[in-house]
Formats: structure tokens, sequence, C-alpha cells
């Protein structure tokens, strides 16, 4: 066959193949053998194909013999969807009205069928072109977007920078998360990474692509090869993905939007591949068949053995990602035994040639990787929408496939007929065992031989009266008085009462009347051990015999006895076949053909709306990795499971990719031929690609430089502007100075502290003390005050030594002192603050003599030469002595834990005047600012369980608010609420994810599940295409920080006011009980 036949062959087999989809898509019916008959009896007319199904309705029409036998050609057969287990049944579409309803098909078929006789795009392509569309505009629409939304990188390329040999994530560009987790799965695979890296286009295309394929598909593999080459030696922590996706949206144009699936996306993916790989094939073949490594390591084949009306058949069909379906199997290996079983088969291995009809998938060759696509999706007719499938489906990490080899046929048939034998047995135990464990003939049924030993405990029990309600007086309503007072109880009776009641029953015969109605009456006993009757009185049999109970308790006793050891026995063989069962495989001659977990692709949301992720196996760390576009981190098993089981929030797995484990170049990585080392890096790559990867790192590198250049000028400038302001201040006050100080200061050896003018008004530590820090100076004039009086010695400097030595200790006792939350002495004063954290020593002093040394002190001769001596101590304090550095460093962050101080505060104000919109971003900054301080020492800022409480209180109440406002199906109303949610709400949520807390967790799963909740609910359509368009920013799971506006402004306060309002303000909310809170 010459290569044009060829390429004529595969269009013909590609367009049928669309046939077949869109047959599918109109009518629901996933049979590929009854789709094929309903094509060739309308000899390829859509329209007609769908009449001759929807007329069958529900009925599976008969077929030739020949259609059934038919093999398809290996060009097509992969896109066959096999082991289908839905519903073959075909949806009537007919109605009342069926001719309008034909006649609308068929203008819908002959409009399709025309595009692609006009274009040559398929509708499943043109599917891809909307998604494509989609994500290009989502992406230049976010350059437009304000600093909250959610896709703005950080403009420290320092955030953005690659940690050593990390593995590299994928930007989302816009509803391509999609994108990425199938493009990292793939990546991982070192052989196809490889097979990528090292493509070349064929020689003949370097001057114009020949069609359109080739227009398309070199062109994206060209861009691919650039992103892997990235992924490898990027000195970025994420790349941009945007030009693959270009390439792919050139490809089709469509206005139209919609998130893409991501079967059907690997699926387009490796067509592509495998289009521009056969290309390359077919130049470098020798007169051979060309091997195309794409079906290869994707593609493998399995045999379809089927009977039809006792008559058997056998086809060879190809498949690539192999389908199965979810709905109704608890794990992996049911759902394949299902899917390579259809039909009746009991004829396929019987003696006797029946009528019924069914058939058999056997593997007769598997592909190095292999991928199984789970169907969560299911239509439900009734709702006119599809459906996302939440059951819990497990799979192991090794797979072993010998049961599903043809070259086992044999074996496993009679496996499987002695499992079905052991199930039918298990059937009648566990029904048996049921009739046990669940006793009795009405509603309410209980285990047997509880109902037994309830019988026995009955017999045994000694009757208390008569009757039940002999002793109840029916003058007295329940819960109510006696009108008459009861009669005082007997002396016997009193002395058998309790005190209590002893001394009630005496008060009766004492009080009067009228006091006597207004208690409880004191029930007469029947005997002096006779429960109070408000007590529930013991059932027990009126009458029976010493002889009878006798006999009575031995039968029930041996009764129970038998139906205990009757249970166990159940019990015990219901375990021993689930065993034999579990181990019907285990032996070796059936784990010949192991398959390891390579990668897991991983959805959350609902059937239109979503986020995907992938976790991959990284088999050099032996760890899992969990790939979230821009975010890659290490995983665990443990949480592998929990995301991709499914039954489990909103979130299963979507696609599995396993690799057959004898096979280690899958994910081996390349070694030097000459050298023998293990190629890593930028060694991977070819030249072409070296250098690509080469220019971007010089870009990232020079937008580090510019960065770091622009971050040093502005440090400059401050230094600058705090030198100005310094000489400003030792001119105004070198006069006074000088005068009184042992030895004249310089501006060098002055510290900031003593030199600045009056800038800052919050604390005493600000470059220049201020009026505000009035109590301050009170509390240093009282420190020099008692050092006077208790010093002998009256001079300037032992009076300033015994003072720092008072204050100091009164500083001490409070920075020791347990205090309630409301009390933080740490924003009094900053040594306490220094102290709780444990500073240096040399700090210390410095800060105390910084304190002493406040011109403020001046008011009188005696404080005026302490400042000076002070001001001449800190003048004399050598640079080596003190590290300035350091200690500008504990002032800054006392001057950041005072400032998170208040953004805290007026959060909590806010919230409690309910104000969210607003609290919102103080606690937000209050929260991460603090987090920074903790992460020094457990002292540098507030408890972090409030701050946590309250900020995610705040979202929550914003969540409500605005999914209130949604539900009122108001315009103005529903914008409002989508404003909230998209620039406050979902920029915060990577917040509440980062660091995995519990309550965080689940406080996103609660506000997502509330709007998911919508999803299943009628609405009008632009309501719902609103929430569409919301829901996969709402369920991104990525957990980027992203950028907010600026901090909101502060207030000033004096230490006095910060003082008080902080206590205030944590007292009110110490009101509140915990679980308010």
């Amino acid at each position: 066959m010459t290569v044009e036949q060829n390429v004529l062959q595969q269009h013909s087999q590609k367009h049928q193949q669309t046939l077949l989809n869109q047959l599918r898509e109109i009518t629901g019916t996933t049979d590929v053998q009854l789709l094929q008959q309903a094509l060739q009896v309308s000899n390829g007319d859509l329209a007609e194909a769908v009449a001759f199904l929807t007329e069958k309705n529900a009925k599976v029409p008969q077929q030739d013999e020949t259609t059934y036998y038919q093999t398809s050609q290996v060009a097509s057969d992969r896109y066959i969807s096999v082991g289908s287990q839905a519903d073959t049944n075909v949806i009537d579409l007919t109605g009342d009205d069926k001719d309008d309803l034909q006649r609308a098909i068929a203008l819908s078929l002959e409009e399709s069928s025309r595009a692609f006789r006009e274009t040559g795009i398929t509708d499943e392509e043109q599917a891809i072109s909307r998604v494509l569309e989609a994500s290009i505009a989502e992406n230049k629409a976010s350059l437009k977007r304000t600093h909250t939304e959610v896709w703005s990188d950080s403009p420290n390329p320092h955030d953005r920078k690659r940690i050593d040999s990390c593995p590299v994530g994928l930007k989302n560009v816009g509803n391509t998360c999609w994108f990425s987790a199938v493009i990292q799965s793939l990546f991982n695979l070192l052989e196809f990474q490889r097979l990528v890296l090292n493509y070349s286009p064929p020689a003949r295309v370097h001057d114009l692509p020949r069609n359109q394929k080739e227009h398309r598909n070199l062109p994206f593999m060209q861009e691919l090869r650039h992103l892997f080459s990235l992924m490898v030696g990027s000195k970025r922590k994420y790349v941009d993905p945007s030009r693959a996706v270009d390439i792919l949206k050139d490809a089709f144009k469509s206005s139209e939007s919609q998130q893409q699936d991501v079967s059907e996306f690997t699926h387009k993916l490796l067509d592509w591949l495998e289009d521009a790989f056969q290309m390359k094939a077919e130049e470098d073949r020798e007169g051979e068949k060309p091997k195309n490594p794409m079906v290869e390591l994707f593609y493998g084949r399995f045999l379809a053995v089927g009977v039809l009306e006792g008559k058997k058949f056998e086809n060879t069909e190809m498949f690539g990602q192999y389908p199965l379906q979810v709905n109704g199997f608890k794990d992996l290996h049911e759902c394949l035994e299902a899917a390579m079983i259809e039909g009746e088969i009991e004829s396929l291995h019987s003696a006797e040639n029946s009528a019924r009809s069914g058939q058999e998938h056997w593997f007769t060759e598997l592909p190095p990787v292999l991928t199984f696509e789970l169907s969560r999706f299911e239509f439900n007719q009734a709702l006119g929408r599809p459906e996302k499938i939440h059951n819990k489906l497990e799979f192991p990490s090794m797979l072993y496939m010998d049961r599903y080899m043809d070259r086992n046929r044999d074996i496993t048939r009679i496996k499987r007929e002695e499992i079905r034998r052991l199930k039918e047995h298990l059937t009648l135990l566990q029904q048996r065992l049921e009739r046990y464990l669940s006793y009795g003939s009405g509603p309410k049924r209980f285990p047997l031989a509880d109902v037994l030993q309830y019988a026995m405990e009955f017999a045994s029990s000694k009757p208390v009266c008569t009757s039940p309600v002999e002793d109840i007086d029916s003058s007295v309503p329940p819960g109510g008085t006696a009108g008459q007072p009861l009669p005082p109880p007997s002396t016997a009776e009193q002395e058998s009462l309790p005190p209590l009641e002893s001394s009630g029953a005496a008060s009766v015969s004492t009080t009067a009347p009228t006091a006597a109605q207004q208690r409880v009456p004191i029930h007469k006993p029947f005997t002096q051990s006779r429960l109070p009757p408000d007590l529930p009185m013991h059932p027990a049999p009126r009458h029976i015999t010493e002889e009878e109970l006798r006999v009575l308790e031995g039968c029930l006793h041996r009764w129970r006895n038998e139906v205990e050891n009757d249970t166990r026995d159940l019990q015990g063989s219901i375990t021993r076949i689930h065993r034999t069962i579990e181990l019907m495989y285990s032996d070796k001659s059936m784990m010949q053909v192991p398959y390891r977990l390579h990668a897991v692709l991983v959805h959350e949301g609902q059937a239109n709306a979503g986020h995907y992720w992938a976790y991959i196996y990284d088999p050099h760390q032996r760890c899992w990795m969990k790939y979230n576009d821009i975010s890659v981190t290490k995983s665990s098993w443990e949480e592998l499971v929990r995301d991709s089981f499914g039954g489990y929030r909103n979130a299963s797995a979507y696609c599995l990719m396993y690799i057959n484990d004898k096979k280690p170049f899958l994910i081996e990585e390349e070694f030097d031929k000459e050298t023998g080392q293990i190629l890593s890096g930028m060694d991977k790559l070819p030249p072409d690609l070296k250098q690509y990867v080469k220019e971007d790192n010089e870009l990232f590198d020079k937008e580090v430089v510019e960065w770091n250049t622009l971050q040093a000028h502005k440090a400059q400038q401050e230094k600058l502007a705090l030198a100005t302001a310094a000489a400003a201040a030792l001119a105004a006050s070198s006069t006074s100075t000088t005068s009184s100080s042992p030895q004249p200061m310089s501006i060098e050896s002055s510290p900031p502290d003593n030199t600045v003018p009056q800038q800052d008004p919050e604390y005493m530590e600000q470059p220049s003390p201020t009026n505000d820090s009035k109590h301050l100076q009170e509390d240093t004039e009282r420190a020099i005050s008692r050092a006077a009086e208790e010093q002998d010695e009256r001079s300037p400097e032992a009076v300033l030594n015994a003072a720092i030595k008072l204050e100091y200790a009164r500083l001490l006792r409070f920075a020791k002192e347990d205090t309630p939350p409301e009390n933080d002495y740490r924003l009094q004063h900053i040594i306490v603050y220094l102290i709780q954290n444990q500073a240096p020593k040399k700090i210390l002093e410095r800060t105390l003599l910084t304190q002493f040394a406040d011109r403020n002190l001046a008011f009188d001769e005696r404080c005026k030469s302490i400042m000076n001596v002070a001001r001449a101590k800190l003048d004399l304090i050598r640079p080596e002595e003190v590290n300035m550095d350091e200690y500008e460093m504990w002032h800054q962050d006392y001057r950041n834990f005072r400032e998170t101080t208040v953004f805290m505060m007026t959060g909590f104000e806010l919230f409690q005047k309910t104000n969210y919109v607003e609290a919102l971003m103080y606690l937000i900054y209050s929260y991460q600012y603090n987090k920074e301080l903790l992460s020094k020492g457990l002292y540098r800022g507030h408890d972090e369980e409030p701050l946590g409480h309250y900020r995610r209180e705040c979202l929550l109440k914003l969540n409500e608010q605005a999914a209130a406002m949604f539900e009122s199906g108001e315009e103005p109303e529903v914008t409002t609420g989508l404003g909230i949610m998209n620039e406050l709400v979902v920029p915060c949520i990577p917040l509440l994810l980062v660091h995995d807390a519990e309550r965080d967790l689940l406080a996103v799963e609660d506000m997502r599940n509330r709007w998911c909740s919508y999803l299943g609910q009628e609405m009008e359509s632009k309501l719902q295409e609103k929430l569409t368009d919301f829901l996969p920013k709402l369920l991104d799971c990525s957990t980027e920080i992203k950028s907010f506006h600026d901090p909101p402004k502060l207030p000033s306060y004096s230490t006095l006011e910060l003082c008080e309002r902080f206590s205030r303000i944590m007292a009110a909310l110490g009101r509140v009980p915990v679980e308010g809170r």
C-alpha cells in the first residue's frame, strides 16, 4: 500500500469513527457493535441511523452475522470503547413530537457533516478548540484582573525561584489544570520524556507542511519539547505552558468555552503525538513497516471471544486508554472482571450450543504504560445533565494482570467458575447469618442471641409489685402536685427513708395544707427496698415457680449457646471463603505480569466544574509527589488514598496510569555512554534545547539581578533618609549635649535611637521618644527617684546604674508573670518582649540606656545629668560590642509585633460589629504577619488559635452572605455576592489550604459544598452560566499564595491607648464560649 493510500484509508477510518462518536452522543448508547450496525443499515446516513435506533427504543436490534464478526482496522481500533458496563439501552428521544425531533436531529447532523467536509475538523476536535479558546481568553483576562484575583505572579523573583532540583510546576493559565495534570504524568515517564526531547521533525517538512495535520501537530510537538526542556533545566519554580496551549488554540476556531475532560484531552494528545512520530517513522524506514514509539508505549491488543446465536467468533482489537465503569464496584479488579465479560457467556465454554450471546475480552499484548479511564460521570435523564459518581473505588499500588491474559484463559475460567461457586455459597451463608443477626417478623429486628438473653433476664427478674399501676396516685398529674397531703409514713418507714425523705415526710405533719400542696408528694413505698416511683420499673413475670424458672433458664441458656456457636461458625465460614477468594490468584503462576501504579489523576468537584491535580510516584526518592499546578510537594500513600479512592468529599481518581514493573527503562535515568554517569539537568537536553533553556535562565537571572538592585537602591535611600534626619537632629541638640556629656558624640557612634527626631509616636524605642510615651517617662522618673533615695553615692552615674537595675527588675517581674490574655505586658515595654524572647544581654542594656537617654527627661538638673550620662555611655559603646544590625532587627521585630497587634485588634472589633468585609483584610494580614513572627520564636507573636478561628469564621460568614445573595436571583445581589467570592473569599482559600490544618480544610470543604449544592437545583440559564464560570475558581486546589491589595492603613495609638484597647477587646472575646468562637 502506498503512503497516499494509507493516508486515505486512515482518513476514511477517522471519518467513520467521527460518525460513531456523533451517533453515540445523540442516542446515548455505548454498544459499539450496535452503533456500527446502525451505520451500516443506513449506509452512513446519520439521520437514518438515529431513526433506526430510536424506533427500536430500548430493544437491541438483530445483527447480521458478518457485522458482528467484522474486525476493525488497526488504525481505528484504538478508539473503540471497550469493556463498558453502562446501560446499553437506547435513550428514547422521540417523545410525542417525533417528527419535529427527527427533523431537528437531521438538521444538526447535516450541519455537523457539512462542517467536517468543509474544514476537516471533527466534533471532538471542535470541543478541544472550545476549551483552548476558554483557556486563552482566561489567560488574557488575567492580565486585567485586580490584585485580589487568583492568577497573579509574585513580583519577587525569589518567590518563583526553583529550589535545588525540585520538580518544576506548571502555571494554570486559566482552566488548564487538566493540562498540567496530564503533562506532568507523562513527563515523569522518563522514556516518554526522552522521546519528546530527542524528537526531530521530518526533513521534508522544514520547508512547508503539506497538510493540516502536519501544520497542527509539528509546531505543537516543538512547543512540547520546549516545555519539557524547561521542566528539566529551568531555574524557575514553575513555567508557563501558554505557548503550547496557543498552538492548540490556533489549530481550531470556536467561541464557546468549557473545562476540558482529562481522558478526552489525553486521548487527543496521544493521537497528535502519534501522528507526529508516524511521520518521522515513515521517513526513517528502510523498506520495513515503520514502528511508532507512541503506539508501542501506550497501545495494546485484546482478543474479543464471542458467541452470537450459538456461533463463535474471535476478533483482535487494539486499545489505548481502557475505560472502566465505577458504579456498582468496590475495587479495580471488580471493574476489570466486569469489563472483560459482556453478556451471557455460559455458552462460550459449554458443550452445548445455545441461543445466548456474549463475549469475553482477553489481553494478548499489554502496553508498557497501561492507562485506565475511570468513568465517574453519568447522564441523569430526569435532570437532563451529567452527574458525578462519588462512590468509593479502591485500587492497588501493584496490579497483577495475569488473570486477564489470553495465555491464562483456561486457568482463569476455572478460577472464575470456582469464585462464582464460592460466591453463591457465600451468599447463602450470609443470608443464613442475617437471620441470626436480624431476628423477628416486625419492622424492628434484633440479634437472636440478644433476644434469648433478654428473655432469660426477664424470667429471672423478681417482681416488684402485682400491678405496674398499683402504687401510682391517679390524683397526681405527671410532674404536678397532689390535691391533698399524703398521710405520714410509719415510724419504720421513716427509718428506712434517706435523711432528705425522712425530714420531708416529717414536715408534712407540721406544715400548713397550702405548703403541702406546693411540694412534690412522697409516694408511700411498697417495701423498704422499693425504688422511688419516678424511676422506671423493671418488668418481671407475675407468677413463676422455681421449677418453671429452672427449666426455662436451662432451655434459654442452651439455646443461646447454640445460637452463638452457629453464628461463630457462619462468620468463620464467611471469613474463610472471603480469604479463599482473595488468594485465588496469589500463586506465583498468576503473578508474572506486575504493573506498578505510576500516576493518579484526581478530579475534585462536580460533573460540569472542578479541579484536577496528579499524584506521581518518584522511584528515586521512593515517595509520592503531588503536582497541583505550580505547587509540587511531597505526599504520601495515605493522602493519595484519601483524595483518590472517592467516597470522601468531592475528590476521586479519574485516570490511573500503571507501568510494567518488568520494564525499568520506563523510569530509569539515562547514562552517559562515555563516562557511565547518570545524565541530569541540562545534560539530558540536545544542543538546541540546551540553548533554549540557557536563554530562558539568563532572562530569569537578569530579573533576579534587577530585583536585587531595586531592593538595594530602596534600602540605600532609606539609610540616606535616616542619616539626614540624624544629622539634622544632632545639629539641633549639639549645644545642650556637648556641655554635659563626658565625651563628644559622633554620628557614627551614636545609635539611630538617640538622634532621629520625632517620627513614630507608638513606643519609646523609635528613633526619638515623643510626648506620647508619657507613661514611659513616668516609669523612668520613678526609677531615678527610687535609686536616688537608696543610693548613698549621689553621683549621676551611680544613680543611673541603680535606676537601670530597678527598672530591669520591675520589667523582669512583668516578663515572668503569668497573665490572662487581656493583659499582655509585651505591649507596655519592649524590654518585656526582649526578655521573653531571650534577646542578648547587650541588646537589653543598650535598650535600657536608650530609655534613660530620653531628652524629655531633662525637666530638672538631676534627670538632665542622668540623661547626659546615659547618652555618653551610649556614645562609648563600640561597634564590636553591640551588633547594630542585630539591635535594629530586634527593634524592628517589636515594631512588627505592635503593628500586628493593631491589625488583630481592628479585625476583631470589625468582626464583632459584623463588618466582615472590612474585618477580613485585617484578620488576613494579622494572621500572616503573626505567623512570620512566630516562626522566629514562641513569644514573638500572639496565640495563633484565636486568629485562625476568626479568620476562618470571617470567610465562612462572607461565604454565607454571598451564597444568600446568589440564592436571591436578583441581578445586583448575584453580582455583589459573586464579587465578594471572587475578590475576597477565593483569593484567601489557598491561605487555608497551605498548612493543611483540619479545621481550615473543613471550612474550605463547607464553602465549596455550599456552592456545589446549587448544581443539582433548577435555576435560570444566566445564573447557571455564572455558577459554571465561578466554580472552577472556587474548586482550584492550588496552594499558591496570591497577592492582595496593600495592607489597610492603621490608626496611631500611644502605648497606653494600645494596652487599654487590647485589654478591652480580648476581655470581650474571652466572654464568648469556645463553641461560639
